[in-house]
C-alpha cells in the first residue's frame, strides 16, 4: 500500500508528536508526583504565559504559518538559495525584536503579575514573587525556542517534517533530567545507580526548561546543514519577501495575541478559585491536547505546505478534495475518542497521585476540554487553509470572537463549576471557532462540507463504543488495566465504521 507524500508526512509527525507526548506524559506525572497541586506548581504554571505569548506571536506559532507559505512560494519559483536568503533575514529581524521584548518583561515582570488585569491577581504576595522570578528564568528558554521555532518553519517549507517533529521530545528530555536531577534534595537512585542531586527545588524545573530549549534548538541543526542553509546577516525592511511575510504576520500576530489572551485570561479567573485549579486546568488540558496534536496538528502540519503550493499553481479542485478529506478524517477520529477517553480517563488521571478532591478536579476539567477536541483539531486544519491562501484576516476575526466569546463564558461558568467551567467554556467557544471557519471555507470551495456519511456512521459508533467501555469500568479489575482494557475495547468496536476514512488518509 503506496502512501502519498501528504499521508507519510502525517504519519511521520503523528507518531513523533505521539512519542512527545507520551514522554510529555511521563514528564507531567514526575511533576505531579514530584509537587502536587501546590501554591509552587501553580507559581511556575502560571509563570510560563507570558514566556509563552512572545514565543507565539514573535517566532512561534504567528511567524511558522504566516512564513511557510511564502517560503514554499520562493523555493516553487526561485529557488532554495533566496529561500534561505528571505528565511535569514526574518531570523534576525524577529530573534532581536524577542530579546529586547523578554528584557523590558523580565524588568516589568513583579508589576505584570500583581496587576489586576496581569497574570495572578489572585495569589499571595510571595506566590506573586515566585512568579516573578520564575518568569525571568523562562524569558532564557523563550529566546532558544524562537530560533528553533524559525527554523521548524524553514525545515517544512522544504517539505522536511522528521527533525521539526522530533523537537518537542528533545524538550521533553531536558525537562525530565531538570525533575530527576535539579530539583531533588536527594539523588534518585535507579538500580545501582544514584543520580546526582543538585536540590533546587522549583527553579531546577525552570532550569530543565532551558535545557531543554537547548536541545530543542540543537536536533534541527543537522537539517539546516542537509538544505543547504546559508545565514544571511541582513534584515532590510524594503525587501518584497520580508514585506509579503511582514503583511500576513500582522494580522497572524493578532491572531495568536486573541489566542493567548485566552490562556492569561483562563489563569486570571483559575487564580481566584480553589488552590491547584491553574494546575488542574493545565493537566486537564494535557489529555485533551495529546489525541488532538496527534490528529490535528500533525494533519495541519502536513497539509500547509501541500495546500500553499496548490493555491500558487491555482489546483482549486486539490485544494477542495484535500480539506474535505482532512475534514472526514478528523470527524472520524475526534467524535470517539473524546467519547472513549472520557470514559475511561478518571484512573488515568489517579497516576498523578493527587488527593480524591484533586483528581476529581483534573478528570472533571479534561472531559470538558475534551468536548472542544473536534473543534481544535479541526481548527488547526482551517486555518491553516486560509494562512495557504495567505488570507490572514479571516482568521484574525475568528479568533477575536473566540476571545470574547470565551471570557464571557468562563466568567459566567467558572463560579458555578470551578476549573471544569472554564474548560468548558474553552471547548464551546473554540468548537464555535472551527463551525464559523469551515463554513467560510465551504462558500469559496463548495463541496468541502460534505460529510454527512461519515456523521452518520460515526456518531451511532462513538455512543456504542462510550456504552461498552463505560460497562468494562464496572467490572472487578485493577484500576489501571481496567481503563485501558475499556478504551481498546470501545475502540474496537468503533474502527469497522470509520475504515473508509483511514483509507482516506492514504489519499491525502
Amino acid at each position: 500500500m503506496k502512501l502519498s507524500h501528504v499521508a507519510r508526512s502525517a504519519l511521520i509527525v503523528a507518531v513523533f508528536f505521539g512519542l512527545e507526548k507520551a514522554l510529555g506524559f511521563v514528564r507531567q506525572v514526575a511533576i505531579a508526583r514530584t509537587f502536587g497541586l501546590s501554591p509552587e506548581l501553580d507559581a511556575f504554571n502560571a509563570a510560563n504565559n507570558l514566556p509563552d505569548l512572545l514565543f507565539a506571536l514573535i517566532s512561534g506559532g504567528a511567524l511558522g504559518i504566516a512564513f511557510i507559505p511564502v517560503l514554499s512560494e520562493y523555493l516553487q519559483t526561485r529557488g532554495r538559495p533566496a529561500a534561505w536568503d528571505l528565511f535569514s533575514r526574518i531570523a534576525n529581524l524577529f530573534f532581536l525584536t524577542t530579546a529586547v521584548l523578554s528584557i523590558i518583561v523580565a524588568i516589568f515582570a513583579d508589576q505584570l503579575v500583581q496587576w489586576r488585569l496581569g497574570i495572578a491577581p489572585g495569589f499571595s504576595l510571595e506566590q506573586q514573587s515566585l512568579v516573578a522570578e520564575l518568569m525571568r528564568i523562562n524569558l532564557i528558554a523563550t529566546l532558544l525556542f524562537s530560533l528553533g521555532g524559525l527554523v521548524i518553519a524553514g525545515l517544512q517549507a522544504n517539505q522536511h517534517f522528521l527533525l521539526p517533529a522530533m523537537a518537542p521530545s528533545m524538550y521533553d528530555i531536558g525537562t525530565l533530567i531538570g525533575i530527576f536531577i535539579l530539583v531533588p534534595e536527594k539523588g534518585i537512585t535507579i538500580g545501582p545507580l544514584t543520580l546526582p542531586a543538585f536540590g533546587m527545588g522549583i527553579y531546577g524545573l525552570a532550569y530543565g526548561v532551558i535545557l531543554g530549549a537547548v536541545l530543542f534548538l540543537l536536533v534541527q541543526i543537522p537539517g539546516l546543514i542537509r538544505f543547504q542553509f546559508r545565514w544571511t546577516p541582513a534584515i532590510n525592511l524594503h525587501h518584497p519577501g520580508v514585506k509579503q511575510v511582514l503583511g500576513l504576520l500582522g494580522p497572524r500576530i493578532l491572531t495568536v495575541l486573541c489566542i493567548q489572551i485566552n490562556y492569561i485570561a483562563q489563569d486570571n479567573i483559575a487564580s481566584r478559585l480553589v488552590t491547584g485549579s491553574v494546575t488542574a486546568l493545565v493537566y486537564g488540558w494535557l489529555f485533551m491536547q495529546v489525541p488532538e496534536t496527534i490528529i490535528g496538528t500533525a494533519l495541519g502540519t502536513a497539509l500547509l505546505p501541500t495546500l500553499s503550493e496548490q493555491i500558487v499553481r491555482r489546483e482549486q479542485s486539490a485544494f477542495q478534495q484535500v480539506l474535505n478529506r482532512a475534514l472526514r478524517l478528523i470527524l472520524a477520529l475526534t467524535i470517539p475518542i473524546a467519547v472513549l477517553i472520557s470514559v475511561t480517563i478518571q484512573p488515568v488521571v489517579g497516576i498523578l497521585g493527587f488527593d480524591p478532591s484533586g483528581t476529581s478536579l483534573v478528570t472533571w476539567s479534561a472531559r470538558a476540554y475534551l468536548l472542544g477536541l473536534m473543534g481544535h483539531s479541526l481548527l488547526e486544519v482551517s486555518v491553516r487553509a486560509f494562512y495557504a491562501q495567505q488570507n490572514a484576516r479571516t482568521p484574525l476575526l475568528a479568533a477575536g470572537l473566540t476571545t470574547a466569546a470565551f471570557i464571557f463564558l468562563a466568567i459566567l461558568l467558572a463560579p458555578r463549576l470551578g476549573a471544569p467551567g472554564i474548560a468548558l467554556a474553552n471547548a464551546i467557544a473554540f468548537t464555535g471557532e472551527a463551525f464559523f471557519l469551515w463554513f467560510l471555507l465551504n462558500r469559496r470551495f463548495p463541496g468541502i462540507l460534505k460529510a454527512g456519511n461519515t456523521l452518520a456512521r460515526v456518531i451511532p459508533a462513538a455512543f456504542l463504543g462510550g456504552v461498552i467501555a463505560y460497562a468494562i469500568t464496572g467490572f472487578s479489575l485493577p484500576a489501571l488495566p481496567q481503563a485501558l482494557f475499556a478504551l481498546t475495547a470501545g475502540g474496537l468496536i468503533v474502527l469497522p465504521f470509520i475504515r473508509p476514512e483511514l483509507r482516506v488518509l492514504i489519499k491525502l
